[in-house]
């Protein structure tokens, strides 16, 4: 069974726009909208690049079967994992279970608004590896304490979950990243068809 989703491009509609896009692409019969999770547009001339969180949570509201993905996130630097679990959680109980969390190690473009600089591929997915052990504790319910080379997370707690655990995403690119990914995702991302 082949299903065609619809892709949200935050770099270039307005919020409002968005939304309205998630409305008709679920009236046209699409079972899947993704959202890219970008700071920055890729191009100036797009014009657009509004936060994906609440532009989920807004279309998770005007639509009733449409299932929700980001198409990615970074939950290693302008975001903490346990603020990407918090956010992933209430978007799984805003849209009534139809939401995947699709994460990745991130783009230089957007990440480097914070000002921590940008690291290399293998710390981007040590990173990584410790962000989605970190979410994945948290949707499992319980207070966390994690302590790792780049994270911590000190008595965290998701206080509301949706009954079922969000599925997590990986993008993935190559052998290291499916060798590192595969174990800890319920989906792998990736952008083209090669073994």
């Amino acid at each position: 069974m082949v299903n065609i989703g619809y892709t949200l491009m935050c770099e270039q509609a307005s919020p409002r726009q968005l939304v309205r896009d998630a409305a008709a692409a679920e009236q046209a019969g699409f079972s899947l909208a993704v959202i890219s999770d970008h700071f920055s547009p890729w191009l100036a001339a797009q014009g657009h690049s509004p936060n994906a969180w609440p532009v989920l949570g807004a279309a998770a509201q005007a639509t009733d079967q449409l299932e929700l993905m980001t198409y990615v996130t970074c939950p290693t630097g302008r975001y903490h994992p346990a603020v990407v679990a918090q956010q992933a959680a209430t978007v799984g109980l805003l849209s009534g279970g139809r939401f995947t969390l699709g994460l990745g190690s991130g783009e230089n473009l957007n990440e480097h608004v914070i000002g921590r600089g940008w690291p290399g591929v293998n710390e981007r997915h040590e990173r990584l590896e410790e962000a989605v052990d970190i979410i994945s504790q948290l949707f499992d319910g319980g207070y966390v304490n994690y302590t790792g080379r780049h994270y911590r997370v000190d008595s965290a707690k998701l206080w509301d979950r949706p009954e079922t655990r969000v599925p997590i995403g990986v993008a993935v690119s190559g052998a290291q990243s499916i060798a590192a990914f595969a174990p800890r995702a319920d989906v792998m991302i990736a952008v083209e068809p090669d073994p």
